[in-house]
């Protein structure tokens, strides 16, 4: 066995997709090169590596052009959080207190005050916008932060799906009426929306919390839900629509166009880096990471293929093509190592998760053309060598189809229907996935499922489009056999 053989053994992801789902996703995340787990007496914690970062910032780029273009201005606030704030919204005590960090000294020196370390930032945000909305003509007011947050209730880490610490975005609003309100909150979840479905190539659902599930304090939390490979769901992204109670709590008040006082309707909406999890376990497999071209590090690998005779004209050959992509702002990689053989560098790059990889050999030279190779399923083809970066940006876009299709199937494939409690629990246990089925809207059904197997409501569907609201025919619930009022779909989630 040569120096390759056994750096190409290395390479490989020895744990299955299909049934080592866990174990698969931890080779994944560090053979490909995109986190760490953080030092031992730290649990809890990763370490994101340059290419797992760069995922990171592609998709806040895309997101963050969005915010700007429907008038979000970004801004950034004290990650520590004096106790005090916390107290003057009691739901978010509630809600965060046992997983809050506490800074109690600063030296050897007792502060007056506990600190937190920001769960979220709705109390250190809102008493800014009090300061900053005067009158109606302050409104509406929009800010959003990129930042990381710290809830203490992560025991067993998965990195990007539940670390101590993670990245996120949060966005805040304030608004004159309930409906300015609610269609801000609609907005950041199309926007949401759009990050899975328009650049990680992930069809979602998308609907609201229960109202036993909703963020503490909020009117109405909305949200949008990803399948994963394993048959669980992923919540990808919240939108919350918060009424008027952290307004009254934190003296969110304005003078109308009749100079009357008005308290203001607010809004807060994040996604964090578990949107990275859920990319790469939905498109990865068994040789490693899959990335479609939109949030790729490199779109394009270029590997020549020489032998000492051939060498020089090969290079020069693959060295113009990589410069024509660069220069059509497609991101390439020229792998011209003589360190490594082309079987190797073909693992290494799919491991890496490239979407396209171009093949040069001296045929693909006397020939004008190149071998273009997919690598979500190893399709090959031919591309002509004149209008190459044309010929790339159709194969990229190629790519991102396969892998919207692959994931629209699965997801399609697993939503299934159950009219009683005996479905739900046979359908999740056999198959997982979503089970949609009526409900009555009583915590208590949810909690018989839960304690039986572990699944949840993960959402509902929006009033107008639930077919069991106002609806002519009276339906029951799946659980208890009361009047349904709502659907309710039901899954195991990360």
């Amino acid at each position: 066995m040569n120096d390759d053989d056994g750096a190409e053994q290395d390479l490989g992801v020895t744990k299955s997709k299909e049934y080592e789902t866990g174990e698969w996703y931890a080779e994944v995340v560090q053979k490909a090169g995109l986190a760490n787990y953080g030092p031992e007496n730290m649990s809890g914690f990763i370490v994101t590596r340059p290419r797992g970062y760069e995922l990171w910032e592609r998709m806040q780029a895309f997101l963050d052009s969005k915010f700007k273009e429907t008038g979000v201005r970004n801004a950034y606030f004290p990650m520590f959080i004096p106790e005090s704030y916390l107290e003057r919204e009691k739901d978010i005590v509630e809600g965060f207190d046992p997983e809050v960090a506490w800074v109690t000294h600063a030296g050897n020196d007792e502060l007056e005050e506990r600190l937190a370390v920001r769960p979220t930032s709705e109390s250190i945000i809102t008493p800014y916008i009090a300061r900053w909305v005067r009158s109606h003509r302050d409104l509406p007011l929009r800010v959003n932060q990129w930042c990381s947050v710290v809830r203490w209730e992560a025991t067993e880490t998965k990195p990007f799906f539940r670390t101590k610490e993670f990245l996120w975005q949060e966005g805040h609003t304030a608004h004159a009426t309930h409906e300015d309100a609610w269609d801000e909150t609609m907005r950041r979840l199309d926007q949401y929306e759009s990050v899975y479905e328009e650049f990680f190539a992930m069809p979602v659902l998308r609907g609201q919390k229960p109202d036993h599930d909703k963020f503490p304090g909020a009117d109405t939390t909305t949200t949008v839900e990803a399948l994963m490979p394993d048959g669980k769901s992923v919540q990808g992204g919240t939108s919350h629509h918060l009424g008027t109670s952290f307004a009254e709590a934190f003296d969110i008040h304005y003078s109308d166009e009749d100079e009357e006082e008005q308290v203001a309707h607010t809004t807060s909406w994040g996604l964090s880096w578990r949107a990275l999890g859920a990319l790469i376990m939905t498109h990865s497999d068994d040789q490693g990471l899959v990335l479609p071209p939109t949030v790729a590090p490199e779109q394009v690998v270029i590997v020549p293929i020489w032998q000492a005779d051939t060498k020089e004209d090969v290079l020069s050959y693959a060295q113009g093509i990589a410069e024509e992509l660069e220069e059509a702002g497609i991101r390439v990689e020229l792998d011209d190592r003589d360190t490594r053989n082309p079987g190797f560098k073909f693992n290494e790059h799919e491991l890496n998760g490239v979407p396209v990889r171009f093949e040069i050999g001296p045929h693909e030279v006397e020939d004008d053309e190149v071998t273009v190779v997919h690598r979500p399923d190893g399709e090959e083809a031919t591309a002509e060598r004149e209008g190459i970066a044309d010929a790339a940006r159709v194969h990229l876009d190629e790519v991102f189809a396969k892998l919207y299709a692959a994931a629209e199937e699965n997801l399609e494939g697993e939503v299934r229907e159950a009219s009683d409690r005996a479905e739900i629990l046979g359908t999740i246990g056999q198959h997982g996935g979503y089970v949609n089925a009526p409900w009555c809207g009583e915590e208590g059904c949810e909690d018989e499922i839960k304690e039986q197997i572990a699944a949840e409501i993960v959402m509902v569907p929006f009033e107008d489009e639930d077919d069991l609201v106002g609806g002519e025919d009276e339906e029951t619930c799946a659980v208890c056999g009361e009047r349904a009022e709502r659907t309710a779909y039901f899954a195991k989630s990360y």
